[in-house]
């Protein structure tokens, strides 16, 4: 099975948006290690929208 091209782009800019990594540095992780980044962005994002 392959990861879907549209996500891993996503999870790309995503990640690059809020640390200023490259692509190529974003690509570089392990993919587990790349999701639990959107994760934990994900999380800051909810806090700070939330007033936390």
């Amino acid at each position: 099975m392959t990861y879907a091209t549209d996500r891993l782009y996503e999870e790309i800019a995503y990640v690059a948006f809020h640390f200023h990594w490259s692509p190529d540095d974003i690509l570089d992780l392990e993919h587990g290690v790349r999701q639990r980044y959107v994760r934990e962005i994900s999380k800051i994002n909810t806090r700070l929208s939330e007033g936390g």
